[in-house]
């Protein structure tokens, strides 16, 4: 808590830097938190019911992706841990209804952002690695939407999501990584910036302005607040941002990401029961998730452990990649990096990141592919992989 000591100096046996200052804010946190939860109390004794009834019911429950992973239940990785948990969060590219202005609909919708959330047993840590939309990759023969079967192929990885939606991808993700999905999230345009503008925007900070109409963005140096409409132009866009990858732009998302949680967490919504419902019915009127999670109960019982991971064990980062050998525009994984990656997340051992480029490989987006040290950095026995974490500020 950062909030300060108000009156004429401290108590006898307390000092500005001692154990009594400390007893002092913790005790003013537990009124605040007791306040708010007395607030929300007293709704529920009233109101409440409806308001969970309505935050209950936003959620879509993704009932046929359920009985397409149950159909190939025998191929799919085992769990090596009881406790930890892997999410897939897909973030569609759909352009129906309110997305119809960020492009053309053309009756398909690809997965334009995937991050696997990894949560350690005894939520200790949190890392969420993203999976560049342009990594070749192979697809299996998954259900399409029309309701025939496809067969296995060589191709991008956002194209598991145009061909099978969020089964195809998790089938997809489990057969690259070896890693099982425990569960998963879909998340529209929309629905992002409906989460930024219920935490009232996210602060960013930017050495240079920022003129993009593809993204309908426009945007001045220095430090920024986005609201919704904004931050979704700034996490998309590609070509006035960055050096026009897409592993910048994931860069740039993930940062943007730990914004975004750093703001959420912060007691001005968690413990403000009107700034918390609006969040809440944001989040999850957006959502299409595994059926296990398309209840209030099974968020909460997902996230309840999340709170007191300290932010600098919120991790962020992108998978090993570099381009694909046989087209610049397209990416592959960095071998044998990337493997220890998933071994590691898939034992729930700790990954390290740092915000410089990982031993073994060149800087991601730059294209100059593995480094003369790779095989110095493979026998490394403690790896670390670029990225960031949510204590991290932006705009220092």
């Amino acid at each position: 808590m950062t909030e300060s000591i108000r009156g004429s100096g401290p108590p006898a046996g307390a000092s500005a830097t001692g154990g009594g200052l400390r007893r002092r804010r913790r005790r003013r946190w537990s009124v605040r938190a007791g306040a708010a939860l007395t607030v929300l109390l007293l709704a529920a004794a009233g109101t409440g019911a409806l308001l969970y009834a309505k935050l209950d019911g936003n959620i879509t429950a993704d009932e046929a992706a359920a009985r397409e992973l149950a159909r190939y239940e025998k191929e799919r990785p085992t769990a090596l841990t009881k406790d930890a948990q892997n999410i897939l969060l897909i973030g569609s590219d759909s352009r129906a209804d309110d997305n119809a202005r960020y492009g053309r609909d053309s009756g398909t919708e690809r997965s334009d952002t995937t991050i696997l959330l990894h949560l350690s047993t005894g939520r200790h840590s949190a890392t969420a690695v993203s999976l560049p939309r342009d990594l070749m990759v192979d697809v299996p023969a998954c259900l399409r939407r029309d309701g025939t079967r496809g067969e296995p192929m060589f191709a991008m990885f956002n194209h598991a999501f145009e061909v099978g939606g969020s089964a195809c991808t998790i089938r997809t993700v489990e057969k690259l990584t070896g890693i099982r999905v425990d569960h998963h999230v879909v998340v529209d345009f929309s629905g992002f910036k409906e989460m930024v503008d219920a935490v009232d925007g996210v602060e960013i900070c930017l050495s240079h302005p920022v003129d993009d109409k593809d993204a309908h963005l426009r945007l001045p140096a220095g430090r920024v607040t986005l609201d919704g409409e904004q931050a979704l132009g700034y996490v998309r866009a590609r070509k006035s941002l960055g050096d026009g990858s897409d592993t910048d732009r994931m860069e740039r998302q993930q940062r943007f990401l730990a914004a975004l949680v750093n703001k959420v967490r912060g007691n001005d919504v968690l413990l403000n029961p009107v700034k918390l419902y609006p969040v809440l019915d944001a989040a999850t009127s957006s959502l299409t998730t595994d059926p296990e999670l398309a209840h209030l109960r099974g968020l909460y019982q997902l996230v309840r452990g999340l709170r007191d991971i300290p932010t600098e064990h919120v991790q962020f980062m992108t998978v090993p990649r570099e381009s694909y050998v046989y087209n610049a525009n397209r990416d592959q994984l960095v071998e044998p990096e990337a493997e220890r990656l998933f071994d590691l997340l898939r034992a729930d051992r700790p990954v390290k990141v740092t915000g410089k480029p990982a031993s073994g490989y060149g800087p991601y987006g730059s294209g100059d592919g593995k480094t003369s040290d790779a095989a110095g950095a493979s026998a490394s026995p403690d790896p670390a992989f670029r990225g960031n974490t949510a204590a991290e500020n932006t705009c220092e």
